[in-house]
């Protein structure tokens, strides 16, 4: 089967776990035993290190699909699956020493760059605090963000935002996570003092972003146009299907809700005409949020067939449109809360957990909408007053 048909299987039992897990504040034993059985986790590993080296469009629906029945294990599916996508573009030495003994190791992340990438002989000195690492509870490793100085390109100097991958044994989690939405994905944060980190494990986003299409070390033996992509629309599209996935399952929620709930004149709710036209329009929002992820993917996938580097109008784009997309599914699911009975406010109401996800979830900074509109029409205008996004 698919990871896709792994995933829908995996759906009712995921969802069984979502309250242990928001208890928990990470994932489950069970939800995390669900979430590694479905093959999403290693989906976009390359294949001679074990992994499934899938379509980045069936990644995508399989994260949605997740996310529908259990928000938190749709983010950690979407953020924890999509590691081992950057570490095939890293040196080899650093996928044989994360891989070589255990190829189904898990590294988690946490890219703002908070803390210090100080440069030593040979790498880096790592030290500080980050932040929102989700699925950190599992994971083996993680990937910090920081600015090692700058670089120039066309006659412009950039911040040098560079990943480090640090060892589980060189950090340390502290449970900071205790939220209103979200609560299972154990998002929490990661704390390093003094560690080095050798060069070999670390990549330079401007490479990703303003040098798109500079070989990266990992392109040399994984050379599949999954990773071409480029970085921060792959990211950013993960992030918007688990935020899609959760407006999907809140719709899903919110429709069996309504199909019992009487009205305070004694007739049912499902036949008031207003009523209807909110789950149409929620509907429309959430299928057309998923098409232009699978768009999104599809069309980058075929340019990297075909050899093309995306501009960076292309690019500007394909973040704003899945972010829009995103940003309108979850915009539906507050209008549609609005005519859910005043009874969500109990933290017991099946409604209630699925809307505070879903607002978690479209919180993330990648997600912001409107400067990646101004991006993108920025350029198309040949505006001259751009806003500083990833690209």
């Amino acid at each position: 089967m698919s990871i896709l048909d792994n995933a829908r299987e995996a759906g009712t039992a995921l969802h069984a776990t979502d309250a242990d897990s928001a208890r928990l504040g990470y994932l489950s034993p069970e939800a995390w035993a669900l979430l590694q059985d479905t093959g999403v986790l290693r989906s976009l590993q390359p294949k001679r290190w074990g992994g499934g080296e899938v379509p980045f469009a069936e990644y995508l629906a399989a994260v949605i699909e997740i996310g529908r029945h259990s928000p938190a294990a749709g983010w950690v599916a979407s953020v924890l699956g999509v590691h081992p996508w950057q570490l095939a573009l890293f040196d080899e030495s650093a996928q044989e020493e994360l891989w070589g003994d255990n190829p189904a190791l898990v590294v988690a992340s946490s890219y703002t760059p908070t803390g210090s990438l100080e440069p030593v002989e040979g790498g880096f000195s790592v030290s500080g605090r980050w932040s929102f690492s989700s699925g950190s509870h599992h994971a083996d490793a993680v990937v910090l963000g920081g600015i090692v100085g700058t670089r120039e390109f066309e006659g412009r100097q950039f911040p040098n935002f560079t990943s480090v991958v640090v060892g589980k044994g060189d950090y340390v989690i502290e449970d900071t996570w205790h939220t209103a939405g979200l609560q299972g994905t154990g998002s929490n944060d990661i704390v390093v003092k003094d560690v080095f980190v050798p060069a070999y494990r670390s990549q330079s986003h401007l490479d990703y972003t303003h040098g798109l299409g500079t070989p990266l070390p990992g392109q040399a033996r994984n050379d599949n146009a999954l990773y071409k992509l480029p970085w921060a629309v792959v990211f950013g599209a993960i992030i918007a299907a688990a935020a899609v996935g959760a407006a999907k399952g809140f719709v899903d929620t919110w429709t069996e809700e309504t199909k019992t709930r009487r009205t305070n004149y004694g007739g049912v709710l499902r036949d008031e005409p207003v009523v209807q036209a909110g789950l149409a329009k929620a509907a429309w929002a959430v299928d057309a949020a998923e098409l232009k992820l699978s768009r999104a993917a599809t069309e980058l996938t075929g340019l990297a067939e075909s050899g093309t580097i995306p501009d960076q109008r292309t690019r500007a784009f394909y973040r704003w449109d899945v972010a829009h997309g995103a940003q309108v599914a979850v915009d539906q699911v507050v209008s549609l809360m609005r005519t859910a009975s005043g009874r969500t406010a109990f933290v017991d109401h099946p409604l209630h957990r699925r809307y505070q996800d879903a607002m978690a979830a479209i919180g993330h900074a990648f997600l912001v909408d409107e400067p990646l509109g101004n991006a993108y029409a920025g350029r198309v205008l040949g505006s001259a007053n751009l806003p500083e996004v990833h690209l």
